[in-house]
């Protein structure tokens, strides 16, 4: 039986620093372990849990967005009466279920990922949860996707909200799409904006080169949104950090 607890402790442990150990800028694991006991996994959805869970045994788990980010999301999703939405960067649909299951029965979700092989190991738990019929899936990259909507002015101003954690090195040419996508009052989220700390880190750190590579990208988003006079920004440090760039015009 003591055998079989540490075992029990060792995965949790592995679990934990999987999913979420590249996902807070807290003092701790300790802290943050103790926002998610406490407050996010109580209430967490028993699908948003599978899909959760079921992510954590795939190679690529720290892709997830983190519980307590998709609690935020959820939350504000139901502040701004969101209706018609747009995911760009699905990968196994944790985000992607929470906020189907935050809109009304009649709402959509315009989901963009280059690949949809990901997104069908999530999806019998979201046919499950009832809410597929809100997500409308296209597979390939986002960019020539968003030029597609942007030639018809009938999507011009029409999404409530739109939510991007996709490739960063592609931020910048979202954002000049998704502006005029987005309704005035409307909200954009940018994942992952803090990009671990290496923001801030100076140009000689002993860091991976893939995070140095795309930390370039991060700072040249962050840059552009501080002085973009056609919207509010307030950045996070939720997870990997979030930045929130709502339309005023």
């Amino acid at each position: 039986m003591a055998a079989n607890r540490e075992d029990q402790e060792e995965n949790k442990d592995r679990y934990f620093k999987a999913v979420h150990g590249n996902k807070t800028l807290l003092q701790s694991e300790k802290l943050y372990e103790y926002i998610l006991e406490t407050s996010v996994y109580p209430r967490e959805p028993q699908c948003l849990k599978e899909i959760r869970e079921l992510t954590y045994k795939h190679p690529l788990s720290p892709m997830m967005t983190s519980p307590d980010e998709a609690q935020f999301f959820s939350m504000l999703l139901k502040l701004i009466n969101a209706k018609n939405t747009m995911e760009i960067g699905v990968f196994t649909g944790y985000s992607l279920l929470a906020t189907a299951l935050a809109i009304p029965d009649d709402g959509k979700i315009l989901a963009l990922d280059i690949t949809k092989e990901h997104y069908e190991k999530g999806l019998p738990i979201i046919q499950k949860a009832g809410v597929a019929h809100k997500i409308d899936f296209r597979e390939g990259p986002a960019l020539p996707l968003l030029d597609q909507l942007i030639q018809h002015e009938k999507y011009h101003g029409t999404f409530d909200f739109v939510f991007v954690d996709a490739d960063k090195d592609n931020y910048v040419n979202y954002h000049k799409r998704l502006i005029e996508l987005v309704k005035v009052g409307g909200v954009i989220g940018y994942d992952n904006t803090l990009w671990g700390g290496s923001v801030v880190a100076p140009p000689d750190a002993d860091l991976d080169e893939h995070i140095l590579y795309l930390r370039d990208f991060v700072q040249e988003l962050n840059k552009a949104l501080a002085v973009d006079p056609r919207i509010e920004i307030c950045q996070l440090s939720i997870a990997d950090g979030v930045t929130l760039c709502r339309r005023i015009g």
